[in-house]
């Protein structure tokens, strides 16, 4: 029979009582500390054992996934180009996403961030169609870039077919020495600078080849991470 409201409050009186005269006829004069300690220990929740030193060591995450920080007036980043036509590419800058499929801007062929390469800042997004667009709006992008811009870009699907061969000089004067051979359906990812005197030395291609391709049709997906140094401010 289950005890509700009245009857449950003197079952407890009766269990206390109870106990009480048991502790007495045990303990004689200790009875009321010992009913005491019952009481208190009964109302007092557990506490909590102190974690170990292994579960308080906890790995540290470093800007855009980096395994390590970045030095300073380093920009710390991470390029993933597109997985076939399915997975869109990621260019991550400082720990803030400024392309993907979640942001919803991402397109085929040609993925590309502009970022101040003085101050870090980010200036705009935009993609570019190789299979199906103009490259004459890649042009008019590229043409007009000021001295010491960063140049993102990551592939998707197709980032070649519509290249002419104005489109991948500009590409080579921002330090890219792959863009020269880039086919239909490679993989890409890249960081350049305008003005830059030097070959970049991010930049990596994954050929389109039947007997490598991971996907069907399409190699896999690239992935690189780095720290690029920011630019010293021109001295007037």
């Amino acid at each position: 029979m289950r005890l509700t409201g009245p009857m449950r409050a003197v079952a407890v009186v009766l269990l206390v009582g109870l106990t009480w005269l048991l502790a007495s006829t045990l303990f004689g004069g200790e009875s009321v500390s010992f009913m005491r300690h019952f009481l208190n220990s009964a109302s007092q929740e557990p506490t909590a054992e102190p974690l170990t030193e292994m579960e308080e060591v906890r790995p540290r995450r470093y800007k855009c996934g980096l395994s390590a920080a970045c030095p300073p007036k380093h920009l710390a980043f991470r390029l993933v180009s597109g997985a076939a036509n399915v997975i869109g590419p990621k260019i991550c800058l400082e720990d803030k996403m400024l392309l993907s499929s979640v942001k919803n801007n991402v397109g085929r062929g040609l993925n590309i961030a502009l970022v101040n390469g003085v101050t870090g800042e980010p200036l705009e997004t935009k993609t570019f169609d190789m299979w199906a667009g103009d490259v004459s709006d890649l042009l008019k992008y590229l043409r007009p870039l000021h001295e010491g811009t960063l140049v993102f870009v990551a592939s998707f699907d197709d980032p070649a077919t519509k290249l002419n061969a104005e489109s991948r000089r500009l590409f080579e004067e921002l330090g890219s020495t792959a863009v020269k051979e880039l086919s239909f359906r490679d993989s890409w990812v890249f960081v350049g600078a305008k003005g830059i005197e030097n070959k970049s030395p991010f930049e990596q291609r994954m050929k389109n080849s039947k007997s490598s391709n991971k996907y069907e049709g399409w190699p896999e997906s690239l992935e690189m991470d780095g720290c690029i140094p920011l630019r010293p401010p021109v001295e007037v």
